[in-house]
């Protein structure tokens, strides 16, 4: 059997990069009905905000511990299947039906029930997204060994997936406006149902259309067995130590974690900015900005930033276009303080094409730029490749410091005062959130961009790693 482990060399077909980009937007999508959901938790159900973080930090930090797990499992699961697609299957299952479980709340079941079920409810989805998003994000490294394609791959699925962003913010359009459904709650819980069906069926497509090669016969693989629990302990940990003493990699998690877990900890703030300062805490008046806030802002990455980023990664490379992206994000969190007007809210989606260049650009290239990292890994250390781990251990990072942005999100509200469940929404608790809104992602930005002005690999040094691995094979 060949260890070659991509799949194509070179250019990949349309019809793989649309089976992997609507499992992307299964993988996103979910996250943004719950971060949207997630308002109403508070706004309606009458949770604090530091109830609402401990909901949000709980899983995501169990999450982080079994994601590394799961990696291991999908590198070296032997299959005529490959490494992935059976679990993609079964984790798209779970995610569907816990999702739309944990959501039916009712205010008359009490906030100690309320968040007792959610809690539990949600430990169940987060395994389900291990399940299917470890081995998910693995199929998309290993699906060409060319430097430039693997953009373009991570840039079609971004693409996709930001169709979850521009349409999920409407759910605040529609679940307060008593025309569509009676309460809050009541369209949350309805919501719930078509979101959970419409991303499982999404979730299968990758596990049923996305190719992949057999590993039946592959003796480089650790068997998953019972007897060999303990060297698959060991091996995890290895994992981590070689994932860690990987530069280029531990570059790209740090980065990561910065930028997004910096965005991750405001973004719950944008709701609450916009209803309680631009219109003085009236949440049917202040309908549709919050929803333009994240569609107008997903539709500019998708039509915009991801389409540049992709021009610009190819004649000024991954690292440079990384900076460049980065850069421009921070004008637009510089004008998020100046355009955030009361009586004219139409001025904040001025700085939402400079915004969108962060995260729109973030993920986009260090998907791309890991695919790079794994050959790179093979180079040092050899077979077996660690896709599965890699893919984990990155988003491990992601999700211990969006475990720790939901948590600090809540304390920071805590802090200032800002208590809206209670209608403690004082003029000096409003600014301090404005400003978390403007000081945390700018500082996180320019530590990022520090971590990355050395990043190592360019197109030249990857063709020079890929012609070393094809000899060696």
């Amino acid at each position: 059997m060949t260890n070659k482990q991509s799949i194509y060399t070179g250019r990949v077909p349309f019809a793989q990069k649309l089976a992997f980009g609507l499992g992307m937007l299964a993988n996103q999508t979910f996250p943004a009905a719950q971060g949207f959901f997630m308002v109403v938790l508070v706004q309606n159900l009458g949770f604090s905000p530091l109830m609402s973080g401990i909901i949000g930090f709980i899983p995501r930090l169990f999450d982080a511990i079994t994601d590394p797990i799961m990696g291991f499992i999908s590198d070296n699961t032997r299959s005529s299947w490959g490494k992935r697609r059976q679990y993609v299957f079964v984790g798209a299952i779970i995610m569907g039906i816990s999702f739309i479980a944990m959501w039916q709340l009712y205010k008359e079941s009490g906030i100690v029930f309320n968040f007792w079920y959610f809690l539990s409810l949600s430990m169940v989805f987060t395994i389900g997204l291990t399940i299917f998003s470890v081995p998910f994000v693995a199929m998309g490294y290993e699906m060409t060994d060319d430097f430039h394609e693997r953009t373009k791959i991570m840039a079609s699925a971004q693409f996709i997936g930001q169709w979850a962003w521009i349409i999920m913010p409407w759910a605040w359009l529609f679940i307060y406006d008593p025309r569509f459904f009676t309460d809050p709650e009541s369209g949350v819980r309805e919501l719930a149902v078509y979101v959970g069906i419409v991303c499982c069926l999404l979730a299968l497509i990758p596990a049923i259309f996305v190719k992949s090669r057999s590993t039946i016969d592959d003796k480089n693989l650790i068997p998953i067995q019972r007897d060999n629990i303990g060297s698959g302990l060991v091996a995890i940990v290895k994992g981590f130590k070689d994932a860690f003493n990987n530069i280029p990699f531990r570059k790209l998690c740090i980065a990561t974690f910065l930028i997004f877990n910096s965005f991750q900890t405001i973004a719950g703030f944008t709701f609450f900015i916009i209803v309680y300062y631009l219109f003085a805490g009236d949440a049917a008046a202040a309908n549709p900005w919050p929803a333009l806030h994240g569609s107008v802002g997903a539709l500019i990455t998708a039509f915009l930033v991801i389409p540049i980023i992709t021009f610009m990664s190819k004649r000024i490379g991954k690292k440079n276009t990384f900076m460049v992206s980065q850069g421009i994000s921070l004008i637009g969190y510089i004008l998020f303080w100046f355009l955030f007007v009361p009586g004219k809210p139409y001025l904040f989606l001025y700085a939402l094409p400079f915004h969108s260049f962060g995260i729109g650009g973030l993920f986009t290239l260090m998907m791309s730029m890991t695919a790079d990292a794994c050959d790179y890994e093979e180079y040092r250390n050899g077979l077996p490749r660690k896709e599965g781990i890699f893919g984990a251990i990155y988003w491990w990072m992601v999700k211990v410091g969006n475990s720790i942005a939901i948590l600090l999100g809540g304390l920071i509200m805590t802090y200032v005062g800002f208590y809206p469940e209670i209608g403690a929404t004082s003029e000096e608790s409003i600014t301090g959130l404005r400003i978390a809104y403007t000081l945390i992602p700018i500082s996180c930005t320019l530590l990022a961009m520090y971590v990355m002005h050395d990043y190592e690999i360019n197109e030249k040094r990857a063709k020079e790693i890929s012609n070393a691995l094809e000899l060696s094979r």
